[in-house]
């Protein structure tokens, strides 16, 4: 069964990457494609399937396509180990920027 995952994306970023969990435990990310023509979305699919360590046709976003929050489905996993590596990837967003990848907005 597929899990899904809701994600704020922030588009043309300069910055791409992991940036964080916002309070309602939404994931957020910044990517560097502009929302036009499905290229940001498809540049969420590929983050957060290497921060999983999946495959991008592993996947999807399935919902929100012309939104900033969107909801991605994720093949191949459980809730559990989604969460888990989503953790230990955060984790190591905060070491590399040398402060919280978590935040309240």
């Amino acid at each position: 069964m597929p899990v899904r995952l809701q994600v704020r994306v922030h588009p043309g970023a300069q910055r791409p990457g992991l940036v964080g969990r916002l309070a309602d435990g939404s994931l957020k990310v910044a990517v560097a494609e502009a929302p036009e023509g499905g290229r940001a979305n498809r540049a969420v699919e590929v983050l957060v399937a290497g921060v999983l360590s999946l495959r991008r046709t592993q996947v999807k976003v399935v919902g929100g396509a012309a939104a900033r929050l969107k909801q991605v489905e994720i093949e191949g996993l459980d809730a559990a180990e989604v969460e888990r590596r989503l953790v230990e990837a955060l984790a190591g967003a905060r070491g590399r920027h040398g402060r919280e990848a978590s935040h309240g907005k």
